[in-house]
């Protein structure tokens, strides 16, 4: 059976296809607002928080919560917001609060999963959240629909604001000066990450997300110059990647999360040989 058979086969399944659908919409929004992360020195947060969302997400398995979205999204963003106003605190830098909540969320998360988690292969349970499993192919309609919704949310977030993101991105102190209100903004920002984030551990677990978010925008920059045109690349790379890795895992049968993020990898090698300096 030839490549072509083979995927035609697969797609005649439901799941490949929403597994296809929510990869594509999880891709898109990470790049659109990893460029800005990325330009604004923020690509750490993006890192902290999907450790946080890990140790939500034992928090609700522990207490077997049946969609475990139902308190890992909230108390990701409650970080977020947290993250944000300790940035602004002289008490705790924004750094060492982001070290301190990785570290701490992680421990707590893989102890709870420990003690009190009921599987019998913790080790693959915590393996498979930590760098994404085949779960992306076991999606249900409403997390498809929920996925749809958040990230359609996400991209008309991102078009309206796309002036006022533009403008806090490259310099947040004449924008305030303009009227601009940047606080607001980067909350947002951080809001907006808070939920990808949540929504791509499916895709490519909580600890490969970031990859997501960074690889395709440093891949633009290395090219281009311009925001616009950075923005719309980093969205082509990243959609095209997790296409490519996605297809590249049903048919090799390797971890969804890895494969995608390799490809990633090997797109932002080749743009470095055509960087523009």
């Amino acid at each position: 059976m030839s490549v072509l058979e083979q995927l035609q086969y697969y797609f005649e399944f439901p799941f490949v296809r929403y597994a296809l659908i929510v990869g594509v919409l999880i891709s898109l929004c990470s790049s659109l607002l990893g460029v800005t992360l990325v330009l604004k020195r923020y690509s750490y947060i993006g890192d902290g928080l999907s450790h946080v969302a890990f140790g939500a997400m034992s928090i609700a398995t522990v207490c077997d919560i049946a969609d475990t979205n139902y308190l890992t999204m909230p108390l990701t963003i409650l970080t977020a917001i947290f993250l944000l106003r300790s940035g602004q605190n002289a008490k705790i830098k924004g750094d060492a609060a982001i070290a301190m909540l990785s570290v701490g969320a992680l421990a707590l998360g893989y102890l709870l999963i420990n003690v009190f988690s009921k599987s019998a292969n913790v080790s693959g349970d915590v393996c498979s959240t930590l760098f994404g499993s085949t779960s992306i192919l076991t999606l249900s309609n409403s997390e498809v629909r929920l996925c749809m919704v958040l990230s359609v949310v996400v991209l008309v977030v991102f078009v309206l604001f796309y002036n006022k993101l533009f403008a806090i991105t490259f310099d947040e102190n004449f924008a305030k000066a303009t009227g601009v209100k940047a606080d607001w903004y980067n909350f947002l920002i951080a809001v907006i990450i808070a939920v990808i984030i949540v929504l791509g551990m499916n895709l490519v677990g909580s600890l490969l997300i970031s990859a997501l978010i960074i690889f395709p925008a440093m891949s633009a920059m290395s090219i281009l110059r311009s925001f616009r045109s950075v923005v719309i690349l980093s969205a082509i790379i990243s959609v095209a990647c997790a296409v490519v890795g996605m297809l590249i895992s049903i048919l090799a049968s390797t971890p969804v999360g890895a494969t995608i993020v390799v490809c990633d990898i090997v797109v932002f090698a080749v743009c470095q040989i055509f960087r523009k300096e």
